[in-house]
């Protein structure tokens, strides 16, 4: 079973190198588990709708985590 996970963080300013999420991961303000992809999207629309994200200062990530392979290697 795929679960998502709905984060709410910081937009870092840019500081004129590439950004990189494993190395320095942006500050989470948030985070939802759900099960289903309905109730993520529509976690990340109430999200959407705050101020804060609104104005470009936070973004709504949406991520799939624990996917399983389509077709596991035999």
């Amino acid at each position: 079973m795929t679960r998502f996970l709905v984060v709410l963080t910081d937009v870092r300013p840019p500081d004129g190198t590439r950004r990189d999420e494993r190395t320095s991961p942006e500050r989470r303000r948030q985070v939802v588990g759900t099960s289903s992809r309905e109730a993520a999207d529509r976690i990340a629309g109430a999200f959407t709708a705050l101020g804060m994200v609104r104005a470009g200062r936070q973004r709504v990530k949406v991520i799939a985590v624990g996917r399983r392979p389509r077709h596991p290697a035999l």
